[in-house]
């Protein structure tokens, strides 16, 4: 893997990734589909400049990686397990399709920056596979804010040589990384229920019939 912007890199790449997360900043990183924008999850000034970087409309909740399930208690309400009837499928979901690219709406805990949930306090999460992700999110010991590396309106890239100028100079360092990422869809992005039914709100790189195939039932949001 190899980290541009700075050429005081410490011991690695992946060490000088990880020191501009701790400080604040913000940084383009590889994920198993797209080359993200993001920073660490709890730095709510990051959070807005990568908002202010994309031209993100504001209403948007920043969706969430994480490197092993045990980061899933950094983000997750504690009560999650007794006060939300999604929790048994969410388990269920993690089991089968993590890591991968499903993300997962899930009940965030209190003191986190606002940008990171909708209008009901949910936050989107999913724990990638790609190997450079996990080894960030876990050396800098917080999840990561993970939403593309590009302008809002333009596509997303998995080559750093087609990342948006823009992006590239606002960002505090870009971090490559083997396996490019694949391309082709988003995550899919699901919602949990009781009794294994689940809200599709993206349908993206997990199919829809891979879910279905799994036991779980997609179902209109009430």
């Amino acid at each position: 893997m190899a980290c541009e912007k700075d050429t005081a890199i410490p011991e690695s790449p992946l060490g000088r990734a990880v020191e501009v997360v701790a400080g604040g900043g913000c940084i383009v990183y590889p994920t198993e589909t797209f080359y993200a924008l993001g920073a660490a999850m709890g730095n709510a000034a990051a959070l807005e400049r990568i908002v202010a970087i994309k031209g993100r409309p504001g209403s948007k909740p920043l969706p969430v990686i994480i490197g092993d399930r045990a980061q899933l208690a950094l983000i997750q309400d504690d009560n999650a397990r007794t006060r939300w009837p999604g929790f048994a499928c969410a388990r269920e979901l993690m089991d089968v399709f993590w890591p991968g690219p499903l993300s997962i709406v899930l009940p965030m805990k209190s003191g986190l920056p606002a940008r990171l949930a909708d209008a009901k306090g949910f936050v989107s999460v999913r724990l990638t596979p790609h190997p450079v992700a996990r080894a960030l999110c876990l050396a800098a010991k917080t999840p990561l804010v993970a939403t593309s590396a590009n302008v809002s309106g333009e596509a997303p890239v998995n080559d750093l040589a087609q990342l948006c100028p823009a992006v590239r100079q606002a960002a505090d360092a870009l971090l490559a990384g083997q396996p490019r990422p694949a391309g082709g869809l988003a995550s899919t992005v699901v919602a949990p229920l009781a009794g294994r039914g689940i809200i599709v709100y993206r349908a993206g790189a997990l199919p829809i019939d891979t879910l279905t195939q799994n036991g779980f039932r997609p179902v209109s949001e009430s």
